[in-house]
């Protein structure tokens, strides 16, 4: 057995080195976060400005028009071009943002968007369950309809989840298996 005086430095080692590492990694500007979700408040530049606030608040437009396989599937979608251009053949086509859109629908290509809510691999997420029960869109992605520039609202995190699934008016399983793979 180690005289407790050795325990003692063995110990306040071991924790300076951790307090050395954490600030290591605070300096070098690494994005690490000791389990406080992942991403909060990530709002990355888009290839194309889209104003959910403009389109959402100001045009009336459902999420559901442009995200049309949330409701269907485990997934939700970045809207297909097709989908823009049904109202941008006509609308703001003098936009240089449109005209954007119009070169890429026009060449079959898509729009590269960055995406801004992500989980990690081992994490199922079913859109299609959660709109079922009646959970809106802004439960999770915060007041998208006012966002000039989409951003991570809460942090995604397992304990966020779980806390929302343990709230007694919301009945959702917490056992393992419902969001893991």
């Amino acid at each position: 057995m180690q005289p407790r005086s050795s325990f003692v430095v063995s110990f306040s080692a071991l924790l300076g080195g951790a307090l050395l590492f954490a600030a290591t990694l605070g300096l070098t500007g690494c994005d690490f976060q000791f389990g406080w979700g992942y991403n909060g408040g990530y709002s990355p530049e888009q290839p194309i400005a889209f104003d959910h606030s403009l389109h959402v608040t100001q045009n009336k437009i459902q999420c559901q028009y442009c995200h049309n396989q949330v409701e269907r599937s485990p997934h939700s979608n970045i809207p297909a071009l097709s989908t823009c251009m049904n109202c941008h053949m006509a609308v703001k086509t003098d936009s240089p943002q449109i005209q954007k859109l119009r070169e890429a629908y026009d060449a079959g290509q898509s729009i590269p968007w960055v995406r801004v809510h992500m989980l990690p691999d081992h994490v199922k997420f079913n859109h299609s369950a959660h709109l079922a029960k009646g959970v809106n869109c802004q439960t999770c992605h915060g007041p998208i309809e006012t966002m000039q520039r989409v951003a991570q609202h809460a942090d995604l995190s397992m304990g966020w989840c779980v806390n929302c699934h343990r709230k007694p008016e919301n009945n959702a399983p917490t056992n393992c298996s419902t969001c893991h793979n």
